[in-house]
């Protein structure tokens, strides 16, 4: 038994109430506290930006030049908001570890240039009756321009000091060298730019003290804690132990934490790190705590996701109802009948309905009836359905579905019954996911994408997962805002 037989989860409940009474207090902020600073610096960004956009714009006019009565005449109200409106467009790259791909923060800011400069093209040539100086090209393209190069400047400037001003990091040491350690430590070095510097192990087991994990030393054992958090300057213990733990090393645990140090377990670090849940590290009483306690949300979040989704589908049936004649005809053109692909899903609680999509596939592409995997250039789609599944137009039916309460604008992806009880033989909590209904975008698409094997299946269960357990309207709303990146980065398959 552990410490007064505590359990591992009775010890992490015990710090976290203690937390409130820490003393210590680092500046060095962590990965959620990074992400404000980034919304902070681009939120600024966007500001000069706007002074930029309006002084170029200013220069221009005639009448007034750039001055105060040209603010006040020319400049309509909707420009002041164009900022947000940035940020907005910056959605997708607010995951601080993406920020060590360059290439990516390059590609995400393109992106959103294009996007904005598409979104003022679209208003500018629809609405006819409004005068053009309401719609000021000098001054968005000012703006969207000056918004992009300075985005670049400071995303580059903010990369540059995470990586090289080590005092900006937080040190943290992995308590538990074990197998669960190890996969902590595989993350902690994977994730770039990492959050914290390493600077080792702390392990009860003697055989393991002193001895070399991956290029990282196993520093000492629970009795000499302390001394290793004075020595080093430790800011973090981050416990990687499932089990149960013993009653020295709960202890001082209790006492780095009481003095100021912040003890985390392995399941919170690692959903801090990868918005996910470690699945091969829990167990069933947390998934019991975890999901089925919070799945009964409040009815006040059930009726706006379903205000949310009926909004949301009657949007979709519009859109459906413009682009099916061209679709249609192509689809009839290329392969003939039928234009849609309806086949049978699983709904929340495993309940089955019959879900609708444009075909995508030639007709016999499962002629065997045995249901296969969407693989990456797949034989079986036709050139027009790659077409429809990159865009993802083919799953636009799907509104259908919204609105008849089958599925949500944010979920899991839909299954068929077929693989849903294979799968969940070989891998644990999957049914976890029909905790909630299925939906058209969800968290795990956005983040993972398409699945071909039992592996990535399970990386994208564990993204499914953490949006089950942290789920609200926010979330949701924010997985929509997404969701166009997926569409104009054609991250279909």
């Amino acid at each position: 038994m552990g410490f007064y037989g505590h359990s591992y989860r009775d010890v992490m409940n015990n710090l976290t109430k203690d937390n409130k009474q820490q003393t210590y207090s680092s500046w060095q902020f962590r990965p959620a506290e990074w992400r404000v600073v980034l919304v902070l610096g681009d939120f600024i960004v966007a500001l000069i930006a706007l002074f930029i956009g309006l002084y170029f714009w200013g220069i221009g006019d005639i009448w007034f030049g750039f001055s105060a009565q040209f603010l006040k005449v020319r400049v309509p109200e909707w420009f002041y908001a164009m900022p947000l409106v940035w940020i907005l467009l910056l959605l997708e790259l607010y995951d601080v570890h993406r920020l060590g791909d360059w290439q990516a923060t390059v590609k995400g800011i393109g992106v959103a240039t294009l996007i904005g400069f598409g979104l003022y093209l679209v208003i500018f040539f629809s609405v006819t009756n409004a005068p053009r100086s309401m719609l000021p090209r000098r001054g968005v393209a000012g703006f969207v321009i000056s918004a992009s190069l300075l985005s670049l400047l400071w995303r580059y400037l903010f990369y540059y000091f995470l990586t090289t001003r080590q005092f900006l990091l937080r040190r943290a040491v992995i308590v538990g060298a074990g197998r669960t350690g190890k996969v902590l430590l595989r993350v902690l070095t994977t994730v770039k730019p990492s959050p914290f510097i390493i600077i080792g192990f702390v392990d009860d087991d003697n055989d393991k003290v002193g001895k070399n994990i991956d290029g990282y030393s196993v520093l000492g054992d629970s009795s000499q804690l302390l001394a290793i958090i004075q020595e080093h300057q430790v800011t973090d213990l981050l416990v990687a132990i499932l089990g149960e733990i013993g009653g020295t090393m709960f202890q001082s645990l209790l006492d780095a934490q009481e003095r100021g140090v912040d003890v985390t377990n392995m399941t919170t670090v690692y959903q801090e790190l990868l918005n996910r849940v470690p699945i091969e590290y829990l167990d069933a009483n947390w998934l019991l705590r975890s999901f089925a306690e919070e799945a009964h949300k409040s009815i006040f979040y059930r009726m706006a996701k379903r205000v949310l989704d009926v909004a949301g589908g009657m949007v979709g049936v519009t859109f459906l109802a413009v682009i099916f004649i061209p679709i249609a005809l192509a689809i009839l053109l290329e392969t003939g009948l039928p234009i849609f692909y309806i086949q049978t899903r699983l709904g929340r609680g495993g309940k089955p309905y019959r879900m609708i999509k444009f075909r995508t596939m030639r007709q016999d592409a499962e002629a065997d009836g045995k249901p296969k995997w969407a693989e990456e250039n797949d034989e079986r789609v036709t050139r027009l359905g790659r077409f429809l599944r990159k865009t993802h137009l083919d799953e636009i039916p799907q509104f259908v579905n919204v609105l008849l309460g089958d599925m949500s604008l944010v979920g899991p992806r839909a299954e068929r019954p077929e693989l849903v009880e294979s799968l969940q033989k070989t891998i644990p909590f999957y049914r976890a996911r029909l905790l909630v209904k299925p939906g058209i975008t969800g968290w795990a698409q956005l983040n993972y994408g398409y699945v071909a094997t039992v592996k990535d299946t399970m990386v994208k269960l564990e993204y499914d997962l953490y949006y089950i357990k942290h789920r609200s309207l926010l979330m949701d709303i924010l997985i929509i805002l997404r969701t166009p990146w997926t569409v104009f980065g054609f991250r279909g398959r």
